[in-house]
């Protein structure tokens, strides 16, 4: 299956420029719009080794990334070709092609160092090409190797109680895939007149040598950091393409002009990397996308340029900031949609609302809770919490204003036919109290009787009847045909209704005041239950990497003592101890307390 082109060609990413090295925005702004999981495959080797050719069947192109055909180097910087995945539904391969190694034009090699890298920290998948047998002087063009204790870190500080760890210990547990790639390669596979694999010439190639002397450390260096930080490894030898002049030529021969068994090499290292290349993926299992392999180029291009080290977990944290940050605002888009569709103010009770609003909230933390990760001190969810609490304050207000706008229009309408009779004079005269609250029963009757009030339907009424008591008392003491008595006994019945109405409504806003408080408690309890089960899931998956690393180790420090080197053997078990301490941490999480966690 050939790759779907998602670039016409490739196109410089980082930028190599007088010895600096720039991201280049257009770049950027394509990895950015790749939604979709991203397989990363870099390639790094000597100049004029036939890298670019390699990556250009991978992009299932015969031209794109440059040949060249002097002794030029032609790729300067980093390049990208980002395609369709042949092999993996809906995710993108994406392909680094860096400047050749050792170019005599540069002088410095300090750069190459650099690129080797970065091609290691945004690669899923690391190719070394190089030309030959893997003998010595190959090994010695892989001394970039033994640098990346001095290029990269994993931690931004160490742990107070890890002072003593070799940080390059963490490295195992992100560094890609390794895969060397022979080119020319003209030696039958064989050791000791027999038959091997290229894999196993590769293991074969990094057996350690006795001895302590200067030299011999010089040999064991490269082969040890290999063996230390890529457990997992791959090897393919290709033939000789063609021959003569023809080979400057490559990029437009057919398959049929090129010896058959370097074509068959090549579609099985395509078809290898097509099945076995890994989605590029953080600490966590996070996967990667484009726009965060964009903020990872960012920020590593940022730290080498302004004479840091490339730092994994500062990466991770800068990435983590940008989508947390976006995860909070998804959430709370989540939230506003789901109450816009669901609230119709203004709301009959006061519990109804709150009901719909902890139902949204508990969809609006799932979203959270899935889109975000790396939380520090859990400040991102902190923040969703405080923008959810505004929010339900503010539909609870626009639900007393609906309300108090609703029910002041109702008033209005009914009752402003009996004000219009009292101003008449229809109840001054004798017997017109009584006619009067007769009325004014059967139109609070009615007031009561219209639907869709809310909540403060009875704290208006109460108001309206009270600004009317004037109006009311002066009725009462022109009527001529009750007593003093009578008057009296009237006016403290009012008083009584009035003070029974003001009771009921402070028990109701006591009410209200123990449903918000129960509102509050559960909001806390369902952000606690979601980040505990978010921290369990993302403590199985930390102990499920800390385990293959710890397996990767373990059968290191066992090839080590088989091969008789007992230092290296011991060096390795103190990583081995450090990672099951580790381990028991993870084991034993601390868990969010009450109050303490979101607030």
């Amino acid at each position: 299956m050939e790759s779907k082109i998602l670039m016409t060609g490739p196109m410089c990413l980082i930028e190599n420029t007088n010895g600096r090295l720039m991201t280049n925005p257009e770049a950027l702004k394509i990895l950015s719009s790749i939604m979709q999981p991203v397989v990363v495959v870099a390639i790094v080797g000597l100049y004029r080794t036939g890298k670019s050719y390699l990556m250009n069947k991978l992009a299932g192109e015969k031209k794109g990334f440059s040949l060249g055909s002097t002794v030029q180097s032609h790729t300067k910087g980093i390049w990208m070709w980002c395609v369709s995945h042949p092999k993996k539904p809906d995710h993108i391969l994406v392909l680094l092609d860096t400047e050749g190694l050792g170019d005599v034009e540069k002088g410095d090699n300090q750069n190459d160092s650099w690129i080797f890298a970065l091609a290691i920290l945004l690669s899923s998948t690391f190719v070394f090409n190089s030309m030959g047998t893997i003998n010595q002087q190959a090994m010695d063009q892989l001394h970039y190797v033994t640098e990346l204790t001095d290029r990269i870190r994993s931690k931004s500080s160490p742990d107070e109680n890890d002072y003593e760890v070799d940080e390059s210990a963490d490295f195992v547990s992100f560094f890609p895939d390794f895969v060397w790639t022979l080119r020319d390669f003209s030696l039958d596979l064989e050791v000791h007149g027999q038959p091997i694999t290229a894999d196993e010439y590769l293991e074969y190639s990094l057996k350690l040598k006795k001895g302590t002397s200067e030299k011999d450390k010089n040999f064991n260096l490269p082969r040890l950091c290999i063996r230390k930080f890529f457990p997992k490894k791959k090897c393919f030898a290709f033939d000789r393409p063609v021959h003569g002049k023809k080979l400057r030529q490559l990029e437009k021969l057919h398959d049929a002009e090129l010896d058959p068994e370097f074509v068959l090499q090549v579609a099985n290292f395509c078809s290898y990397i097509f099945t076995h290349s890994k989605t590029k993926t953080l600490s966590g299992g996070i996967k990667v996308n484009g726009p965060r392999l964009e903020i990872l180029v960012l920020t590593y291009v940022s730290a080498i340029s302004s004479g840091d080290l490339p730092c994994l977990e500062n990466a991770v944290l800068a990435l983590a900031q940008i989508e947390n940050s976006a995860a909070v605002q998804k959430a709370i888009a989540h939230y506003d949609q789901q109450m816009g569709q669901k609230v119709q103010l203004p709301m009959e009770t006061f519990q109804e609302l709150l009901d719909l609003h902890r139902d949204s909230e508990r969809e609006a933390i799932e979203v959270f809770i899935r889109s975000s990760f790396k939380d520090v001190d859990h400040l991102f969810q902190k923040e969703l919490a405080a923008q959810l609490d505004k929010k339900r304050d503010d539909f609870c207000e626009q639900n007393r204003k609906a309300s108090s706008d609703r029910c002041s229009a109702l008033l209005q309408d009914i009752f402003s036919p009996l004000e219009e009779e009292v101003k008449a004079g229809t109840y001054s005269k004798p017997g017109g109290y009584r006619l009067f609250i007769q009325k004014l029963q059967e139109l609070k009757k009615k007031f009561y009787e219209e639907p869709n009030k809310g909540i403060q339907a009875e704290e208006m009424l109460q108001m309206y009847l009270k600004s009317k008591e004037s109006m009311t008392d002066a009725i009462l003491q022109t009527d001529q045909t009750l007593t003093t008595k009578e008057k009296d006994i009237e006016v403290e019945r009012v008083k009584a209704e009035s003070a029974q109405a003001s009771t009921k409504m402070l028990e109701e806003m006591q009410r209200k005041n123990e449903q918000m408080m129960e509102q509050k408690e559960r909001s806390y309890q369902e952000h606690v239950k979601q980040l505990t089960e978010k921290m369990e899931r993302e403590r199985a998956q930390l102990l499920q990497e800390q385990e293959s690393t710890l397996a990767l180790k373990l059968q290191e420090q066992e090839r080590l003592l088989k091969e008789g080197f007992e230092n290296e053997s011991r060096r390795m078990q103190n990583e081995i101890r450090n990672l099951q301490n580790a381990m028991k941490k993870a084991f034993f999480p601390s868990l969010p307390r009450r109050r303490c966690t979101i607030s």
